[in-house]
């Protein structure tokens, strides 16, 4: 076996469930799940239909490469909502399809990390982070450096915290923004000081944008990596590379659909890997992520369907403790204890961590969160999501205001 594999930690959702167990909730409240970041908004009506009308095409074996309609659907995309010119992006050299960000994740890391570097290589990522960001370093054979980002850093990676000798081992850096766990995003200045990093060390950013469709001021999307490398003059998005998914944006998390896009001279490598790899994306999916990437309507409700859930649920529970907003993803980033609440002491003792938190939360109100430790890992001496829980706001608007209500009974309990 690949001695790689017994490096990899047990995925937080096995800790959680182990957190769980043998805990009986009251049976007389239904219980309500907000630790899985999976929307529950409806599917568009269009991509069902397409797939259906599109089913003969699982007859036939599809290419690595796509249908040249869905890389123009993602190339036009891509252009408008980054502002770039089209001709700017070459649909058959720097976009691929991918079967949902977190395949092109992982895969990507097995591809890009050389081995046989005089140095061992090293993988940054921001810490809490998504662990497949992880998982893919280590199966990889390189060595994972945590970025912390805290609520000092804007919850933002700080990349002047990293040291020169880290950098020069560098083969990789995965960012994400919006981020996973805080909806953090990073500004035009964080990718210019990465990219011009990458330009120096030699190493390949590749940007998370999973989750860039959900943000809450219309006037301000997120910006994104390509957009950023395109106004610098970097034309060819030299060492950039974008992952892209229809999960979040369009509420389609079992369609598996996203895409890769970016620097052609690495593209190229990773779609001869992805020829071995066996990923190609069924015919049906393609035609339905056609009709996904070219309409906006449906991700505009979507956002405004969050939106309202944010102002329900901040405002019942900023009654009783600090609560904000995020500038995007579906995430509130909750820290515990808080000290508007006078019940909870400021740390040590009388304070409460947070898998205890989330355990008698789920005992009490029969409502599951994810402890932020799950989601992190210690480096530099603090782990960086202890104190903290995830709650994604995936359920209904009336879901979402009954967990409010619950946990500021619960609050209230302490």
């Amino acid at each position: 076996m690949n001695p790689n594999l017994t490096t990899l930690h047990p995925y937080p959702f096995e800790k959680l469930a182990k957190l769980k167990q043998g805990i009986v909730p009251p049976q007389d409240r239904a219980h309500i799940a907000l630790s899985i970041g999976e929307p529950s908004h409806p599917t568009p009506h269009f991509i069902p239909e397409t797939l259906l009308a599109h089913s003969s095409g699982l007859g036939v074996y599809p290419t690595t490469k796509g249908l040249l309609e869905l890389r123009l659907a993602i190339a036009g995309w891509l252009s408008g909502r980054f502002q770039m010119p089209l001709a700017a992006l070459n649909p058959d050299t720097q976009i691929l399809p991918v079967n949902g960000t977190r395949e092109a994740l992982f895969s990507f890391a097995q591809c890009v990390i050389d081995t046989t570097a005089a140095t061992n290589p090293v993988v940054i990522m921001p810490n809490p982070f998504y662990q497949i960001y992880e998982g893919a370093a280590l199966l990889a054979g390189a060595e994972p450096y945590f970025l912390n980002t805290t609520e000092a850093t804007g919850y933002l990676p700080d990349f002047d915290a990293v040291p020169e000798a880290v950098w020069q081992r560098c083969q990789l850096i995965y960012i994400c923004s919006p981020g996973n766990p805080s909806g953090a995003v990073m500004g035009r200045a964080d990718h210019e000081k990465l990219i011009n990093l990458a330009e120096k060390h030699d190493f390949i950013i590749a940007s998370d944008e999973c989750y860039s469709e959900l943000y809450d001021d219309e006037a301000k999307p997120p910006v994104g990596l390509l957009q950023t490398a395109y106004q610098m003059g970097n034309s060819a998005f030299k060492r950039c590379v974008v992952f892209h998914s229809l999960s979040k944006r369009s509420n389609a998390p079992g369609l598996r659909s996203g895409f890769v896009a970016g620097d052609a001279d690495i593209l190229q490598p990773y779609f001869q890997y992805r020829t071995y790899h066996g990923c190609a994306m069924p015919l049906p999916t393609q035609h339905a992520s056609i009709k996904a990437w070219q309409d906006e309507r449906h991700v505009i409700e979507n956002r405004q369907l969050y939106r309202e859930k944010f102002a329900a649920f901040i405002s019942i529970l900023s009654e009783v403790c600090e609560v904000s907003k995020p500038a995007a993803s579906f995430y509130v980033w909750l820290k515990i204890p808080h000290p508007s609440v006078s019940r909870f002491a400021k740390g040590g003792a009388g304070g409460i961590s947070d898998t205890e938190f989330a355990q008698k939360l789920f005992a009490h109100e029969n409502l599951t969160v994810l402890p932020g430790s799950f989601l992190s890992r210690e480096f530099n001496g603090a782990n960086p999501g202890q104190g903290y829980v995830r709650i994604a706001l995936v359920a209904p608007l009336d879901e979402c205001i009954k967990s409010a209500h619950r946990i500021k009974n619960f609050l209230n309990t302490l």
